[in-house]
C-alpha cells in the first residue's frame, strides 16, 4: 500500500481560526510563550494550551523550557513558506478578515516573512539582486552569480558557509501584499540579519514589522541601487 502525505490533517490544524493566528503570531520568528499567544488569538490560556498541544504534536510549532516558562516558536523555515503562501492565496481570492490597524500600512512596506525580508522593500532587493545579475533565474531556478557572491561578501555575509547548511540558499517567495516575489532561502535570511547589524533597520516591537529609520534607508537604496 502506497502512502499518502495526510495534508487533510495539517489543513485541519491550520484552519481553526485561533490557531491560525497563533501560526500569524509566530511569523516574526520570535519564541512567544502561551499568555502572549493566548492574547493574540483572543482566547482563554486553557484553550490556547490545548491548540498548543496540537500544533507541537503535529510539528508544526516547537517548544523550549527555559527555567519556568516554556517559549514556542515555528518550527522550521518550511512552516513560515506554508503559512506566507497561505496569507497570499487568502489575499488573491478575497478571503480577507477586516482589521485594518495602524500598522496595516508599515506591513506593507517592510515586514518579516518568517526570518527574511517581506513587503515593499523586500521586492525592491529582489528585483535589483536580479537587475544588476547577481541573482539568476532559469527555470524554477534561483542561483546567485559569481558577481552575486562578490556583493554578499561585501555585505559581510559568508556565502560559502551558507551553502554547506543544508537549507537552500536562494529561494523566490510570493509576497502576499506585493503580488510579486522577495528572496527567502539562506540568503534571504542572511541578508535580514545584515541589515538588523548594519543598524539600517529594527524589528518593531511585538510586530512584524521592519522599521528603516532614515538613514537605514538612504543605506538600503545606496548599496541595492533601489530608486
Amino acid at each position: 500500500m502506497d502512502a499518502t502525505p495526510d495534508i487533510a490533517t495539517i489543513a485541519s490544524l491550520i484552519g481553526d481560526r485561533a490557531r491560525a493566528t497563533i501560526l500569524m503570531s509566530l511569523m516574526d520568528g520570535r519564541a512567544l510563550t502561551a499568555t502572549e499567544l493566548a492574547r493574540a488569538a483572543r482566547v482563554t490560556k486553557q484553550t490556547t494550551s490545548s491548540h498548543l498541544s496540537k500544533l507541537v504534536g503535529a510539528r508544526l510549532v516547537a517548544v523550549e523550557s527555559v527555567g519556568r516558562h516554556r517559549y514556542f516558536r515555528l518550527t522550521d523555515h518550511d512552516v513560515g513558506t506554508v503559512i506566507e503562501d497561505l496569507v497570499g492565496l487568502a489575499d488573491r481570492v478575497g478571503a480577507i478578515q477586516v482589521d485594518s490597524g495602524p500598522l496595516d500600512p508599515a506591513l506593507r512596506k517592510a515586514r518579516v516573512c518568517y526570518d527574511h525580508l517581506a513587503g515593499e522593500f523586500g521586492v525592491l532587493v529582489f528585483d535589483s539582486l536580479k537587475q544588476q545579475g547577481l541573482l539568476r533565474t532559469g527555470g524554477k531556478a534561483l542561483v546567485l552569480t559569481k558577481e552575486g557572491e562578490r556583493f554578499c561578501r561585501d555585505l559581510g555575509i559568508d556565502t560559502a558557509a551558507l551553502k554547506r547548511g543544508r537549507r537552500p540558499l536562494c529561494l523566490a517567495c510570493l509576497d502576499w501584499s506585493a503580488r510579486r516575489h522577495h528572496l527567502a532561502g539562506a540568503l534571504g535570511a542572511a541578508i535580514l540579519n545584515r541589515f538588523f547589524a548594519l543598524g539600517w533597520a529594527r524589528l518593531h516591537k511585538r510586530t512584524r514589522v521592519v522599521l528603516f529609520p532614515a538613514a537605514g534607508e538612504r543605506s538600503l537604496r545606496a548599496r541595492f541601487s533601489l530608486r
